[in-house]
């Protein structure tokens, strides 16, 4: 009698999960091709349509952190055939995590960050640099504080928005945090949240930002050391007072994007088994990721593009999966709300 309740209990686990499973529907991989692999260490990616053309945009080095990194800009017409406009360079920074974005003017943004080589006075700066084309881009432009690396700058009502997270030496006793930052010219940007997150928190660091219809910022915040998930953060305007939540699961290097339909996807990489490039749903109000497809994917990779165009979601990443790190582009059919 014991063992015949057990199994329909776990009849009923078993049930309840498929049931619950089968309320999120697996997304569908239409196809996933290798757009790059020229340089030795190709990684880091970010994705962009605009006004007719794709930009790809990532680092390329030796190795995944080596003192040559540059920032090389891919462009599309189709998003099959894939040519380089640029390769930005500087002799005295190892140029890393290239994320493109379109700033109010109508110019293309390219934001990124320099991991000095004379590390005597700090080890990272934020930069952005900007274009009309894609192909010429101006000089490199210092944003935020030293140390504080401005990982991603997303533009809204005017203005541009993005979290800096402190790039702690190892010898340093500075507590770890993290920053909001503002501007509105592009150029000089200003912490409005001087501490975002602090030691308490962990080691925060990339993240990602989207603003709802109603003008809600949400960022989701990958989280290491201790205890690794992801956080989930919620202002309104004008952002400077925050809730954070903890996610269900890890993501690092994370992007979002809001479909058309008000739904969130999420992309990144999990840890959960072997590391993969994978994609979620995001419910903001219940602080859930529900997973929803694995790219082909694996080892070294993550740091995703998003963009949904054609009604598909186009994804950028790279990965090591096939020998060395090369970037991918695969195109989703989501499923139907």
């Amino acid at each position: 009698m014991k063992i015949r309740i057990l199994m329909l209990i776990l009849a009923g686990l078993i049930h309840g999960g498929l049931a619950a499973h089968a309320e999120e529907p697996a997304a569908k991989l239409v196809d996933v091709k290798k757009i790059w692999d020229q340089g030795n260490h190709n990684a880091f990616t970010d994705l962009l349509y605009h006004d007719g053309n794709w930009y790809c945009v990532f680092r390329e080095g030796k190795g995944h952190v080596s003192p040559d990194g540059l920032l090389r800009v891919l462009t599309s017409k189709d998003g099959e055939t894939w040519t380089s406009a640029a390769a930005i360079t500087d002799d005295k920074s190892d140029l890393r995590d290239a994320k493109i974005s379109v700033a109010p003017d109508g110019r293309l943004c390219l934001a990124g960050a320099g991991a000095w080589h004379d590390k005597s006075k700090a080890t990272h700066q934020s930069f952005v640099w900007y274009s009309k084309d894609g192909k010429d881009w101006g000089e490199a432009i210092p944003v935020g504080d030293p140390n504080f690396w401005l990982w991603r700058v997303t533009w809204h009502e005017g203005k541009g928005y993005g979290v800096g997270y402190f790039c702690k030496p190892r010898d340093s006793k500075t507590p770890h945090s993290t920053k909001f930052y503002k501007t509105e010219d592009g150029k000089n940007f200003t912490a409005i949240v001087p501490q975002l997150t602090g030691d308490d928190y962990g080691y925060v660091n990339e993240s990602s930002i989207i603003f709802t219809e109603d003008g809600t910022a949400i960022c989701v915040l990958r989280r290491d050391g201790g205890k690794k998930s992801a956080l989930l953060g919620k202002a309104s305007a004008p952002y400077t007072d925050w809730t954070l939540q903890e996610l269900n699961d890890y993501v690092g290097g994370p992007q979002l994007l809001q479909i058309p339909d008000g739904r969130i996807v999420v992309a990144g990489r999990k840890t959960t088994g072997p590391a993969k490039t994978s994609l979620w749903w995001l419910d903001p109000n219940t602080a859930k990721l529900t997973e929803i497809l694995e790219f082909p994917s694996g080892g070294d990779t993550s740091y995703p593009g998003l963009v949904y165009h054609n009604d598909q979601l186009w994804v950028s990443y790279y990965s090591s999966h096939e020998g060395k790190t090369n970037i991918y582009l695969a195109r989703v059919e989501l499923p139907k709300k």
